[in-house]
């Protein structure tokens, strides 16, 4: 086997035992909001918001310092 292939099989078992092992459903409070939603969704959610924030934020940093 190729050991890209290995790579992203381990990864998604890794995903597959992470979601398996958080179904909990957690109540989410935020402002006037209130829901309910799996403790992995959540997790994801706020990983995939780290990310988009991340990215923003250097390609503004890198805009900034090509002006100048």
């Amino acid at each position: 086997m190729k050991p890209r292939l290995l790579i992203v099989v381990f990864l998604i078992t890794l995903a597959a035992v992470f979601i398996v092992q958080n179904l909990a459903v957690v109540e989410v409070h935020f402002l006037f909001w209130k829901m309910g939603m799996s403790r992995a969704l959540l997790i994801a959610f706020f990983i995939l918001i780290g990310i988009a924030v991340g990215w923003l934020l250097r390609s503004f940093i890198v805009q900034k310092a090509q002006r100048h």
